[in-house]
């Protein structure tokens, strides 16, 4: 990576699993090199999370994603010469990210207290799932529990107020808070422009799934009591979920109902339905929801997908897909915006892209994510290490 928008950074990644390192991710997709820091052995924690699903081959899916473009530097940081490289690595960084639990960092003096004072230009990136502050502050958490849980989305995402609350899928969260973290690097390097100073910012998982659900809170901020998504068929057919001849899903969404009924009406071939006595007022609609529900799906029903895309693009409705994760693997929208870029190295493998773009920017191709270590010795002999040295810590 020998240029581009941050090909002048060093971003040291120590951390686990995916909040934390994929912040970094982002930044080496525009250029930034980033040197994952991980136990030697048996690497990051998250280097095993596809086996506990059933994947029946050794393609990581997980690690593949989250972990392209950097280098790993496998060490224990318990030996003093191995956290003495990782010193010599801190005084030239930019960025030192990390999400390990309080007590951890203070085990292997990766506070802010311990790692700041000796680069004064670092960016120190903390990531907790519940904060910095509070009785809370060393619990361990993940996305499904800090952001999806605790945020109060889980709870309020269900199909009808006695469906059991579902779980969240793998990164869920870790995502979105991922964004989060590098949006706060980003500033504090903004910042350090204009003042030569680094500095610490924090996020948390807990803080990114309230600005998530942040809608509801603040409803519930200003005195308002929410309640569950009431049953199908209750709460609006113009903002409702159907099936086609095929089964295939998709969802209506509208927020002008009194603009948009008629060009329903009239993309599903019911005009009629127009000077229909029930449907007349949006009072009446409302009032016989569940009859223009009933209609709908008869007529959804009536047709396969591919018709009713076409007849509702052109009806100019505003509706999309129930999406299936394998629709994406040939989608031609997702292919027009580049949004699953081929891996530069030959594997002939595709990965999910960082969800921007920069005019005038080019992103990097991926580069495969590396072996536990794969970099340790060039690394450590950039450090200044000596060949006796190296095989101590490498092995």
């Amino acid at each position: 990576m020998a240029s581009g928008l941050f090909s002048d950074l060093l971003v040291i990644d120590c951390a686990s699993f995916i909040a934390g390192p994929a912040a970094a991710t982002v930044m080496s997709d525009f250029g930034a090199r980033v040197i994952k820091i991980e136990p030697p052995g048996i690497g990051d924690s998250y280097r095993n999370l596809f086996r506990l699903r059933g994947t029946p081959d050794d393609l990581d899916y997980f690690w593949t994603l989250d972990s392209r473009n950097k280098e790993s530097l496998a060490i224990d940081l318990k030996q003093p010469a191995a956290y003495a490289a990782l010193e010599t690595l801190i005084r030239k960084a930019d960025v030192f990210i990390t999400n390990y639990p309080f007590p951890v960092r203070e085990r292997l003096r990766l506070r802010a207290e311990d790692v700041t004072p000796l680069n004064p230009r670092l960016i120190y990136a903390s990531l907790t799932p519940y904060g910095e502050h509070g009785p809370e502050r060393d619990r361990t958490g993940f996305d499904t529990t800090a952001w999806w849980a605790r945020s109060g989305l889980m709870d309020m995402v269900r199909a009808t107020p006695d469906t059991e609350a579902a779980l969240s899928m793998p990164g869920m969260g870790d995502h979105p808070t991922a964004m989060g973290m590098y949006s706060a690097i980003i500033t504090a390097l903004y910042r350090r422009q204009l003042t030569g100073e680094g500095g610490v910012v924090t996020t948390s998982l807990l803080a990114n799934g309230i600005w998530s659900n942040s809608c509801q809170v603040q409803a519930s901020l200003c005195g308002y009591e929410l309640t569950g998504r009431p049953p199908r068929g209750q709460r609006g057919a113009m903002v409702e979920t159907y099936h086609t001849l095929e089964g295939r899903a998709f969802i209506l969404t509208t927020t002008n109902p009194a603009r948009d009924w008629p060009l329903l009406a009239r993309a599903v071939g019911h005009p009629e339905w127009l000077e229909d006595p029930l449907f007349a007022t949006p009072a009446d609609r409302f009032a016989n929801q569940g009859i223009l529900v009933a209609r709908l799906d008869e007529v959804f029903r009536s047709d396969v997908w591919e018709v009713w895309r076409e007849r509702l693009d052109r009806g100019a409705v505003t509706f999309g897909i129930v999406g299936q994760v394998s629709d994406h693997v040939s989608d031609p929208q997702v292919e027009a915006n580049a949004m699953l870029p081929e891996f530069a190295d030959g594997y002939g493998l595709r990965t999910v892209d960082s969800p921007f773009h920069i005019e005038g920017e080019t992103k990097f191709a991926p580069r495969m994510a590396p072996d536990i270590g794969q970099h340790t010795r060039q690394i450590l002999e950039e450090c200044g290490l000596g060949a006796d040295e190296i095989e101590a810590l490498a092995g």
